[in-house]
């Protein structure tokens, strides 16, 4: 039976996943950390870091959270809380750590 609950450090285990620590991606035996219904990212991004390319096509609402730094979000429209369909970029403008919440989670 997988863990209810899970303890750890959000940087370290998210290394392994791109910064992903919870959604549909993780493997069922990480207990609560497998999840259809969202999804969590701990991102620590070094300044000049980008994504260059624009995400098309998602079908998911995503909410970012500035922990650490200065960060750049380029989008389709003038919200930091978008739906599904916003296409978007980023990139650090400084060492930055961000949090990332999307639901649903989905492949």
């Amino acid at each position: 039976m997988p863990a209810i609950w899970h303890t750890g450090n959000a940087a370290d285990e998210g290394h392994r996943n791109r910064g992903w620590i919870l959604g549909h991606f993780m493997d069922p035996a990480c207990g609560v950390r497998s999840s259809q219904d969202v999804e969590v990212k701990w991102g620590v991004h070094a300044a000049g870091e980008q994504r260059a390319a624009w995400t098309c096509g998602d079908n998911r609402t995503t909410l970012a959270l500035l922990v650490e730094g200065h960060f750049r979000i380029h989008l389709t429209t003038d919200y930091l809380l978008w739906g599904p369909g916003i296409d978007h970029s980023w990139e650090a403008l400084a060492d930055s750590v961000i949090i990332t919440v999307r639901w649903p989670s989905q492949p």
